[in-house]
């Protein structure tokens, strides 16, 4: 161990720290209580983790300037305008649905080897999806321009139909089916912003067209299929996952932000005060808890109730059923929810009778809160500072997903579309636009979601240090010189972190960042080799994967529970991150059968209680979104699915935070034990009674020998 660690906190004069003043003290007792000199640690990774920040502004900088979080909710019309941006040519402020003008194009472009492309059939924006004349026809004409002499409003006070001003050449071009006027002959439904064609033409409206001379119009399922293909896509769907979590950034504010820290202070109040009845409250809780948010999947995976989610906007025909990629998500996680709560139920039933261990340990915890009292105060500094760094973060992440360059497509189709302000139709202009994403942007997403697991990390590490830095204090100077632990005992601790210390931190918590997202690339990895026949086919290659992905969570597990251990070591002996790592497994290593059920089952009872905050968060956030709010016109969610899971990670975030303060307070003090323990050949000399109750070998070995 390098000499006892008594000696370096100065709590008592020994051998190694005799004479030297470098530790703080002159010798008096207690006068040098974690005060020994100190020098920067890891000073390399501190400047990495400050120049990680410049390139975490340069990135979203570059984001805020180019994305438009528009881009992720609505469409592009045939001019490259964004359905409902006011800056548009016309402008189309209101005009939100996306409606595909020649059902024609849209049927060829579903056809195999066809050389039409969705992209590039003619979309203009609308404020609702027509529907065909009940005994007559519709028409829907271009935006008015040219010799159309009707203003924007005009057009749409007509219901886009101009067509009785339509000069002799121009009502030959639209029942050619070139525009400007093209008639409506499908019904068609608002499906997240884009008209979904129902193949199911209209018989009446078909007639009048035919009366007139139109031309043959294709009335195959198929129209239905591609635009359904097209709204149902992978990147349309993240999309919209990514354009939910900016619509329900009142949800994440109530339920992620506020009411975690509400649940987390009444949570540490109540072990405080009610410490012997906190194990089963928080086990009968969180089984609660997990049922309830389970029910809420079911009742919108439609298999409980009839409030199932729906991918329409607005009112439809309730005999049309229109599935999409949400609704099987949310069936997927209705099923894991499911699995969840059964092993819950069994894992809770199968620990009933070694929860009793903890109680003793929270005991401690919750003594140390009630003489430091800062420590439940502490927590919402981290908390302001993680909160300002997500608003700014959830912000550019809406930016930098909508960052593409609108570019006109590289069609290669033979097409005519009558132009309004040439006065002609013009066979040369018929590729739409579509959302260009350069690679770089992907790399920019990539470091941006990198950028907010390592700083989270950062600031929970640098809350732990804290903490473990105060309830160190609070153990070494029992007895003699409590009187000298103020109330300001969490500022010293973290000026210790400020001034000394924030290297070390940063090397633990990019530590744990990247082997998190080294099991991120693999899963990725793994995921696309499903799609490789002989990957799929190959025993080898399934064992590689499997083993591999739980060598890296087991190291991801190890990884975190010596961090935590080494953040203790470093707010006591102010030692860099790898010294410390080493000090505190060292102490565990040699005290494993002293310490390790009670801190085990501790620790269970502990992610339980984060578990209990997080999920209630979710239940919240679940009935927030199922309000009216949320389900109709603009601020309409594509699913509460990502909504739910985010204010869940948010939630857990804060109630990591709040739940420091009672898991370093038990770490600290079980790692002051066992060095207490060894430096007096056994016996702690400075331990709480219920302390070494707890953990003394002796005892634990006749509680087991008695049985039950």
């Amino acid at each position: 161990m390098g000499g006892p660690l008594g000696a370096i906190i100065g709590r008592y004069p020994s051998a190694v720290a005799g004479g030297d003043d470098e530790l703080g003290g002159g010798g008096a007792p207690g006068a040098g209580i974690i005060r020994h000199n100190r020098r920067c640690r890891d000073i390399a990774f501190l400047v990495i983790f400050a120049a990680f920040w410049v390139a975490m502004i340069v990135n979203s900088s570059f984001g805020f300037n180019q994305g438009n979080p528009l881009r992720l909710t609505y469409e592009l019309d045939y001019k490259g305008n964004i359905c409902g941006d006011k800056h548009g040519d016309p402008n189309l402020h209101e005009l939100d649905v996306r409606y595909w003008m020649n059902p024609n194009q849209v049927y060829q472009s579903g056809l195999k080897n066809s050389k039409v492309n969705l992209a590039d059939a003619k979309a203009i924006c609308l404020m609702e999806c027509p529907n065909p004349a009940v005994d007559g026809l519709n028409f829907i004409c271009d935006y008015p321009e040219g010799d159309i002499r009707l203003s924007v409003d005009d057009w749409i006070n007509r219901d886009y139909d101009y067509f009785e001003f339509l000069t002799p050449d121009m009502r030959n071009s639209s029942l050619q089916l070139q525009g400007p006027c093209y008639p409506v002959i499908f019904p068609t439904v608002n499906v997240y912003w884009s008209c979904q064609f129902i193949a199911r033409a209209s018989n009446a409206s078909l007639k009048h067209w035919q009366q007139m001379g139109g031309v043959s119009i294709d009335e195959n399922i198929l129209i239905d299929k591609t635009v359904h293909k097209a709204i149902d896509s992978r990147s349309a769907v993240l999309k919209r996952y990514i354009a939910d979590i900016g619509k329900s950034w009142p949800v994440f504010i109530v339920c992620g932000g506020i009411l975690p820290v509400f649940l987390s202070v009444i949570w540490l109040f109540m072990i405080r005060y009610f410490v012997a009845a906190m194990t089963w409250i928080t086990v009968v809780l969180f089984n609660a808890l997990v049922i309830s948010v389970t029910m809420f999947c079911y009742i919108k995976a439609g298999w409980i109730g009839n409030d199932p989610l729906t991918v329409v906007i607005g009112e439809s025909d309730p005999y049309v059923h229109i599935g999409g990629r949400e609704i099987s998500h949310l069936h997927t996680v209705t099923v894991f929810m499911t699995a969840v709560m059964i092993i819950a139920f069994l894992s809770s039933i199968a620990i009933v009778r070694r929860m009793l261990i903890a109680t003793p340990v929270l005991k401690v915890a919750a003594k140390v809160i009630g003489e430091v009292q800062a420590l439940i105060v502490f927590p919402l500094v981290p908390f302001f500072i993680l909160a300002i760094f997500y608003m700014f973060w959830f912000a550019a992440t809406l930016h930098l997903f909508s960052s593409g360059q609108i570019v006109r497509n590289d069609c290669n189709i033979d097409c005519c579309s009558y132009d309004l302000k040439l006065g002609k139709v013009n066979c040369d202009n018929c590729c739409g636009y579509s959302i260009h994403y350069t690679p770089h942007i992907s790399i920019a997403i990539l470091f941006h979601l990198f950028g907010c697991y390592w700083a989270t990390q950062f600031f929970l590490a640098c809350s732990s240090t804290v903490i473990a830095g105060s309830v160190a204090s609070y153990y070494w100077a029992r007895g003699e010189i409590s009187h000298d632990i103020p109330f300001l005992t969490v500022v010293s601790s973290l000026k210790r972190l400020m001034r000394y210390s924030l290297g070390s931190v940063a090397l633990g918590s990019l530590v744990v960042s990247l082997v998190e997202w080294v099991r991120f690339i693999l899963e990725c990895l793994r995921r696309k080799l499903k799609f490789v026949g002989s990957a799929r086919e190959s025993c080898f290659g399934k064992a590689a994967s499997s083993s591999s992905e739980c060598c890296l969570g087991c190291i991801d597990w190890t990884l975190k529970s010596v961090n935590r251990n080494a953040y203790i070591m470093i707010a006591i002996t102010g030692k860099g991150f790898h010294k410390a790592s080493v000090l505190a497994t060292e102490l565990i290593m040699n005290n494993i059968l002293r310490i390790g059920k009670v801190n085990v089952i501790g620790d269970v009872i502990l992610f339980l209680g984060k578990l209990c905050v997080s999920l209630f968060c979710a239940l919240f956030a679940f009935l927030m979104l199922d309000t009216h709010k949320y389900k109709s016109a603009h601020n309409k969610i594509s699913s509460p699915l990502i909504p739910v899971l985010v204010t869940w990670a948010l939630g857990y975030v804060v109630a990591k935070l709040f739940f420091a303060v009672v898991e370093m307070s038990i770490d600290t003090i079980i790692l002051s034990f066992c060095q207490d323990a060894e430096e007096h050949q056994g016996n702690a000399q400075y331990a709480p009674p219920l302390l070494m109750e707890t953990l003394d070998e002796q005892s634990d070995l006749q509680r087991l020998t008695q049985g039950p």
